[in-house]
């Protein structure tokens, strides 16, 4: 075993079991440290009390079980929760849960920033940090479920989907995207449906080819561009990959599904950038290759960015144009106004404003030396 502590938080199924071989034990312990773990919320393993003092000792001195840390959290008027959490090394990610009837919908960070570089994403403008750990990426579903209360993921669905939309592009982390997917749809962790969790991409083609010989989650693909010349300038990573071949590899997943789910095209509208009438029936042209349900996102402004909101009577032509073309279309509400929600950018706000508290006390320590 390495000397490193191992966070069982990250550990799927067949990792966990595989982890108990290793340690000289039956398989059927990692049935049941899942479900403590992730089903009764337990932080220590002295909690677990159908596994002997002895073993409880032993995993104690070579594993942990530690959830990232909440560094500011609020709650928006519409009630709309945004967390700032930190990672290991410092780095700061967010989170941002979204209620509307009985569904609540947690929105979470695969990578620490990300190197897409989208010119309307706030997230892309502080850079690319690092990947996060399966064990990273979990821990912020166990926040959330915690924020309410005594930990129970499943008694009144406090966590009812989950879209992995938040920082970064989940297929540049993709094997530990892929093990936080299992641990999601696990029916001895969270158990929730393939229906209800879904992945968000801007596009890497291949890893979306990878993603359907391992898993059948849900399906969004961030496009906000009908055509290749305007999709280059928005989504960068379009010029590896351009639209023609993004949609074959969505219609080659679909394709592959047991059930009748369609992809969920995003599509952000700016204004004078892309909400103009002609990119709608562009866009419709686009979209009746692939079986599809589009959600409009109006801009949300961000400092420093020239790209503004469209009028609202920008945004429903845009969607009266879709409905024509017999495009299921809906408009994304925006929530959370009041607590930022925009991804990357309260994150942005508490780096600031920790990098001017650096300032400030490297200028006492100057001072008193």
């Amino acid at each position: 075993m390495s000397e490193q502590k191992v966070n069982l938080i990250g550990l799927s199924p067949s990792k966990l079991e595989a982890f108990f071989e290793e340690l000289g034990e039956k398989r059927f312990r990692a049935t049941q440290v899942l479900k403590w773990i992730h089903q009764q919320g337990a932080s220590s393993f002295d909690e677990m009390t159908n596994i002997s003092k002895a073993l409880r000792e032993r995993l104690a001195e070579v594993a942990e079980i530690r959830e990232p840390e909440v560094v500011l959290e609020k709650i928006s008027k519409d009630e709309t929760r945004k967390w700032v959490i930190r990672m290991d090394g410092g780095s700061a990610i967010e989170m941002v849960l979204i209620p509307e009837g009985d569904r609540r919908t947690l929105c979470i960070s695969s990578q620490v920033g990300c190197s897409l570089d989208c010119s309307f994403c706030s997230t892309g403008k502080q850079g690319f940090n690092r990947n996060l750990s399966t064990a990273e990426i979990v821990g912020q579903l166990r926040v959330a479920i915690r924020s309410f209360g005594p930990f129970d993921p499943s008694g009144d669905r406090r966590v009812s989907n989950i879209v992995l939309m938040g920082m970064g592009e989940p297929l540049m982390n993709f094997d530990a995207v892929v093990d936080a997917l299992e641990l999601f749809m696990e029916d001895n962790a969270y158990g929730l449906s393939k229906r209800r969790v879904t992945l968000s991409t801007a596009g890497v083609v291949p890893a979306i080819d990878k993603l359907s010989e391992v898993t059948d989650v849900s399906l969004a693909i961030s496009l906000h561009a009908p055509n290749n010349e305007l999709r280059d300038q928005l989504v960068p990573i379009n010029r590896r990959y351009p639209i023609e071949q993004l949609m074959d590899s969505v219609k080659r997943y679909f394709s592959k599904l047991a059930d009748r789910r369609v992809a969920t095209i995003e599509y952000t509208l700016i204004a004078g950038i892309n909400d103009q009438p002609e990119h709608a029936r562009e866009l419709v042209k686009l979209l009746k290759q692939v079986p599809c349900k589009l959600n409009l996102i109006p801009f949300n402004p961000f400092p420093n960015s020239d790209y503004k909101r469209p009028s609202e009577d920008a945004i429903q032509r845009f969607k009266m144009e879709m409905l024509k073309g017999k495009i299921l279309t809906t408009v994304r509400r925006t929530r959370g106004d009041d607590v930022d929600a925009a991804c990357g950018q309260l994150v942005g706000q508490v780096q600031d404003r920790t990098r001017r508290s650096q300032k400030y006390i490297d200028l006492q320590d100057a001072t008193d030396a």
